[in-house]
C-alpha cells in the first residue's frame, strides 16, 4: 500500500519540533526535519532543474543558510562542536544542518551517498526532484512513508501544496501568545518579525506575499537578504506585541490555506492537547499518517516526549500581557483559545 506523504506545517514554536521527533521514532515513518528551511524555496525559481543543479541547493550554502546558522537552537542538529567534524558553521551544507543528522548519526557518509543519487536525475520539475530524494531515503531507511517538517513552514506552505498535490497536512498550532513569548527568544525570529517591521515601512507586506505562493516568492529571500544587513535591524524597536501580531498574520493565513481541506487531508493538532493527553493525541497523529500504522510499543516511546511547560507569558506585567492578547486576539478566538 501507498500511502500519499505529509507536511507538518506551523508558525513556528508552537511544538513542531517535539511532532518531529515523536515521528522520527516510529520504524516505518521517515521523519524529515528542516529540509525546506535549511534549502529554502530556491529550487522552485525554475519550471525544470538539472540533477546538478538541484544538488547544489543541497549542498551549497546561500544566504540563507549563513543567516539561520548565525544562532544555535535545537533544530540545528549538526555537531559543529565535534572536533572531528567534517564541516563547520561557514561551509556545512544545507541538507547537513538538520535533516540528514536526524536520521542517522553516520550523516556525513550518508550526504556522500546522496550525491550521485540527486547529480544522476535528468531534467524534471523540482518537486519531481525532492520526491525522489524522499521516496530514495524512504527506501533506504525502510519506512513507508515521509513527512516532512520545516519551522514557520506556513509562510512557504502555498509552495509545498501546490508542488506536491498529493500531501496532506498535520497543523500543529500553539497559544499564540506563548506562542510569540517563545519566538522573542529564538534568533531566527527575531530577525524574521524585524525584517518584516522595516519591509512595512516601505508598504511590503512579506508575510502576504509569500502566503500568495505566486512566482516571485522563492526570489524573495535572496532579495531581502541582499537589501537588508541582518546586523542593523531595528531588533531594539521589536515588541512582543510584534511578535504576536506575526502570529496572528500567519494563524490568518493558514485559515486562507487549509480551511476547505477534507478530514483525510488535514488534522489539526493542539500542543497543549498533546502535552495534557500525549497517548491519546499521539493515536490521533498515527492514525491519520496511516491506518496500519498503529505500534503499541512505539505508542508508549513516544508518549513520554511532550512536557508540560510553565507558562512564560502569565509571568509577563499586565500591561504586556494586554498588549500581546489584543495583537492576536483573531487568532485566538479562529482556534478557541480562551482570552
Amino acid at each position: 500500500m501507498t500511502y500519499p506523504p505529509v507536511f507538518v506545517l506551523s508558525t513556528g514554536r508552537c511544538g513542531s519540533t517535539m511532532l518531529s521527533n515523536i515521528l522520527n521514532r516510529h520504524p516505518r515513518v521517515l521523519s524529515l526535519s528542516e529540509f525546506f528551511s535549511f534549502v529554502g524555496m530556491g529550487p522552485f525559481r525554475r519550471r525544470r532543474s538539472t540533477g546538478n543543479r538541484m544538488w547544489r541547493f543541497y549542498g551549497r550554502q546561500r544566504s540563507r543558510t549563513r543567516l539561520m546558522l548565525r544562532g544555535s537552537y535545537e533544530e540545528l542538529l549538526y555537531p559543529f562542536d565535534d572536533p572531528n567534524a567534517r564541516f563547520a558553521r561557514g561551509n556545512v551544507p544545507p541538507i547537513l544542518c538538520a535533516t540528514l543528522p536526524h536520521l542517522t548519526d553516520r550523516h556525513d557518509a550518508l550526504f556522500d551517498e546522496l550525491e550521485p543519487i540527486v547529480r544522476d536525475q535528468p531534467r524534471q520539475p523540482p518537486a519531481d526532484h525532492i520526491r525522489h530524494l524522499f521516496i530514495w531515503l524512504c527506501e533506504r531507511f525502510g519506512c513507508d512513508v515521509w513527512a516532512e517538517r520545516s519551522g514557520a513552514s506556513l509562510m512557504f506552505a502555498p509552495w509545498l501544496l501546490r508542488a506536491f498535490p498529493e500531501a496532506r497536512v498535520i497543523h500543529v498550532y500553539r497559544d499564540g501568545r506563548e506562542t510569540a513569548v517563545s519566538m522573542s527568544g529564538h534568533y531566527l525570529f527575531r530577525m524574521i518579525v524585524a525584517t518584516m517591521r522595516v519591509l512595512r515601512t516601505l508598504g511590503i507586506d512579506i508575510v502576504a506575499s509569500m502566503s500568495r505562493g505566486d512566482r516571485i516568492g522563492p526570489w524573495l529571500d535572496p532579495a531581502v537578504s541582499a537589501f537588508l544587513n541582518p546586523d542593523r535591524l531595528p531588533y531594539d524597536k521589536v515588541t512582543l506585541a510584534d511578535f504576536a501580531a506575526y502570529w496572528n498574520a500567519m494563524i490568518e493565513r493558514s485559515e486562507r490555506l487549509l480551511g476547505n481541506f477534507p478530514p483525510d487531508r488535514l488534522l489539526n493538532v493542539r500542543f497543549e492537547d498533546m502535552q495534557a493527553e500525549p497517548e491519546t493525541q499521539i493515536r490521533r497523529l498515527v492514525r491519520f499518517v496511516g491506518p496500519t500504522f498503529e505500534d503499541e510499543a512505539w505508542l508508549r516511546e513516544a508518549a513520554a516526549i511532550p512536557r508540560p511547560t510553565p507558562s512564560k507569558f502569565e509571568r509577563l506585567p499586565a500591561g504586556e500581557r494586554a498588549a500581546v492578547t489584543a495583537a492576536c486576539r483573531p487568532g485566538l478566538e479562529r482556534l478557541g483559545y480562551p482570552l
